[in-house]
């Protein structure tokens, strides 16, 4: 079994705790099941918010959805200028017998123009 790696990303479209779990809920769901994967092949995910985020913790909508063992980091993306706001995204750590190629991105909503050469 290799170690590859997935990405995705979802623009919300308000800083709100609730929004901020159903949104990330969403992401990381269409990242499993897109991928065929389950809780089990996770190894870790690491989640980045930009800097106009402040309601909560990306990671617990990966607690809410049962993901409790797998080691899961938050930090803040670069404020740069001109970037797209309110952006939460995700790299998760997978096993998975998939070649590197058949792995599937998953950039939700506007969030999908952040990266037209691999969103799915």
């Amino acid at each position: 079994m290799a170690v590859r790696a997935v990405r995705g990303a979802v623009q919300l479209e308000r800083d709100d705790a609730g929004h901020m779990a159903e949104q990330v809920g969403a992401l990381l769901t269409a990242v499993l099941e897109r991928n065929g994967l389950t809780a089990d092949d996770l190894i870790s995910i690491w989640f980045t918010a930009t800097p106009d985020l402040h309601s909560d913790f990306p990671a617990v909508a990966a607690r809410r959805l049962g993901i409790v063992d797998v080691p899961l980091i938050c930090a803040q993306e670069l404020d740069i200028e001109g970037a797209m706001p309110r952006v939460v995204r995700i790299l998760a750590h997978i096993e998975s017998d998939k070649p590197r190629a058949d792995i599937t991105h998953v950039y939700l909503g506007a969030a999908a123009a952040l990266r037209k050469d691999i969103a799915q």
